[in-house]
């Protein structure tokens, strides 16, 4: 194989539009580095990245013997991918390639001292050109792969993932915490801009997923443990009963007797233990509120029958998770514009459950009081400013935009005029963010029905307060509007709308079983929202829909097909390949210390084993490639200087640090 003879190396500097040419001089950087040994060609391009400048370095492989690669471009986490597949298409090992960021470690940051940045890449470069005669052919991480999925939450995202993962043949199981499927989707009645029916499309969702044979539904459960890597995940899941059958279901539920307050609706109604959220639900058979159930008998039929859980658990084996656990409408604190306070002061997903109980043709109303005054006020719970915004539970306030409130807040306003157009309505709000395809159109919509907008500051926000007794609208709204050029404005009402953003959900326990990470707005993160934008840094662990951040339906149906699709690519040839960069063990080093397991932080990573050897029991480490990251951790803790990192070797980095500290005067004459 060529990669196995002399070094040849080829040396590639890239322009990046003048990114880095704009601070490097790139032709003498290539100048200089012909001197060095082994390099066989330097060149520099405009776009390296470009078809073009990937056929210049697959000709010079090709043409000129090139088996070691070097390239000075932008962060490798953007295009180390795309010369990885440019080198293997030339028939070279792609893991002979070495990557340098000459515009961010360089020419971004010394932009304003050209001959230091030039300097700096000529170090950097040298340094690349050191390693590249170290690197050896490696091979991916090659593992078997469970041609099965699961799927974590059965909203609309989760839902949509299950169906697009079946249907590339895979088998996937669907757990559900709640006994119905659906999420918050559910609870809408419409759905922007197409004004369809939200539960209509809901169901036909429901219904394809329900019908695949490929998918299988547990509701009522939870994910309790989750072993394993990529490609073999053991996962462990417990499953409530729903405390009825399809033969007693409905008498027992119309003889119960215990009611609590009906999330579903948001507690504007009362619900019995034994339920269906609406008609129409999946699964059709109502099923017992666990958590609320006092544990009384029902009388039914002259028999005094007492509800039991009998929870079962059970193990998957599953190649891959998609994490699609959704979103909280964001709670206001007590006394926020009122909230909790004054019992005028509502939420926008109150509102719309509100109205989805008040039939067409009765008044609106509110605790029995006709409204004929609405103000609807924006960013509630999103947008907040330190200091004058309550915190968190974790000392955080909510800075990020939850994007989709502006459109839903004029959406429900649009629909208040429709149903009731002598409603004066009012709308508050920082700015209006309608940024979806059709979204606009409710803004120039409502400015026609009359609505009157006014604009607030983030940093002085509208007052709510009670109006005097004996006045004819029981709130008062004040605010200082930015388009009559702060003048306060105080508008009496009857009903204040809160237009809440989204909240992260609950879900510590889920996220340390899988070790995801959350981003700084607390949603889950992915490891590069443009190039791996639902995947995390685990393996295998994907996310769709609200999990990852604030989506409208849309975008977390487009969000969990990107996340169904992963899935399929990692797991429908039956295995997965990792990269090669994980800990090696030198047997002929090794002593068995178990210095490299102490310092390990990841669970069947590395582990100590006993072989017989000449009639006599010794201990080694061994790697688990699989559950190893490449951290290094073991490296640096080994006495024996028996442990490695596959492509990031102890000789590679000593050869790069001599050439970062070398006399670079005698190159740099060369180029000068």
């Amino acid at each position: 194989m060529p990669e196995n003879q002399e070094p040849r190396i080829g040396v590639y500097v890239c322009h990046c539009g003048g990114n880095i040419s704009g601070a490097v001089q790139c032709e003498l950087i290539a100048k200089a580095l012909k001197q060095l040994p082994n390099v066989t060609i330097t060149r520099t391009d405009e776009s390296l990245c470009s078809d073009a400048g990937q056929s210049m370095i697959e000709a010079d492989i090709k043409e000129l013997g090139v088996n070691r690669v070097v390239i000075g471009a932008c962060a490798p986490m953007l295009h180390e991918q795309t010369f990885r597949g440019a080198v293997t298409r030339a028939g070279l090992n792609p893991y002979l390639y070495q990557h340098i960021g000459l515009r961010e470690q360089d020419s971004w940051v010394h932009g304003h001292d050209k001959q230091a940045a030039t300097d700096k890449a000529l170090r950097l470069m040298s340094a690349g050109v050191a390693k590249a005669r170290l690197l050896q052919p490696l091979e991916p991480i090659r593992l078997g792969a469970e041609k099965h999925a699961l799927v974590i939450g059965g909203g609309v995202a989760g839902l949509r993932s299950a169906l697009d993962i079946a249907r590339q043949g895979l088998r996937v199981s669907l757990v559900e915490r709640s006994p119905f499927l659906g999420g918050r989707m559910a609870q809408l009645e419409s759905v922007f801009p197409t004004e369809e029916e939200a539960r209509k499309l809901l169901h036909a969702l429901i219904e394809k997923v329900a019908a695949h044979p490929d998918i299988t539904i547990f509701t009522q459960a939870e994910v309790t443990g989750v072993a394993g890597y990529v490609g073999n995940f053991n996962v462990h899941v417990q499953q409530h009963t729903r405390g009825v059958t399809n033969e007693n279901a409905e008498a027992l539920m119309a003889a119960c007797s215990q009611e609590v307050p009906d999330e579903f609706n948001y507690g504007l109604t009362q619900r019995k233990v034994i339920y269906k959220p609406y008609a129409g639900c999946y699964p059709s058979t109502p099923a017992v509120d666990w958590e609320n159930y006092n544990g009384e008998p029902i009388s039914l039929n002259g028999k005094q029958v007492v509800l039991k859980d009998e929870p079962k658990a059970f193990e998957l084996n599953v190649g891959a998770v998609v994490v699609a656990t959704g979103f909280d409408p964001y709670t206001p604190p007590q006394g926020e514009y009122g909230f909790g306070e004054l019992p005028q002061v509502v939420t926008l997903p109150h509102l719309i459950r509100h109205l989805a109980l008040t039939k067409n043709g009765q008044p609106l109303q509110w605790n029995g009081r006709a409204i004929r005054d609405v103000a609807l006020i924006h960013c509630v719970g999103s947008r907040q400013v330190e200091g004058i915004h309550q915190p968190q539970a974790d000392g955080q306030v909510n800075n990020y935009c939850s994007r989709v409130c502006c459109t839903a807040t004029l959406h429900m306003t649009a629909e208040l005029h429709k149903r009731y157009p002598q409603l004066n309505i009012f709308d508050l709000h920082q700015d209006i963010r309608t940024y979806g395809r059709g979204h606009e159109e409710y803004y120039r919509r409502t400015l026609e029905d009359g609505v009157r907008f006014l604009r607030y500051n983030g940093e002085e926000l509208p007052k709510v307060s009670a109006a005097p007794k004996g006045d004819i609208h029981p709130v008062l709204v004040k605010v200082k509007d930015r388009l009559t050029y702060g003048e306060e404005i105080e508008i009496p009402v009857d009903l204040v709308v809160l237009a809440v953003g989204f909240m992260p959900r609950d879900i510590h326990g889920l996220e340390k079983m899988l070790k995801v990470s959350r981003g700084a707005d607390r949603f889950l993160l992915e490891v590069h929202p443009k190039l791996r934008p639902v995947e995390t840094a685990v393996n295998g662990i994907v996310l769709a829909g609200t999990a990852q951040g604030p989506m409208n339906i849309q975008e977390s149906l487009s969000a969990a097909s990107a996340a169904a699709a992963k899935v399929a690519s990692l797991l429908g040839r039956g295995h997965v390949e990792l990269p090669p960069f994980v800990a090696s063990v030198d047997e002929h080093k090794c002593n068995g210390t178990g210095a490299c397991v102490e310092v390990c932080l990841y669970e069947g990573a590395i582990a100590l084993q006993t072989f017989e050897e000449n009639g006599e029991q010794i201990k080694r480490a061994v790697i688990t490639p699989a559950n190893c990251v490449g951290c290094g951790a073991c490296v640096s803790a080994c006495p024996n200087q028996a442990i490695d990192v596959q492509g990031w070797t102890l000789a590679q980095y000593e050869a790069m640090v001599e050439a970062i500290g070398a006399d670079m005067s005698a190159l740099a004459e060369v180029a000068s």
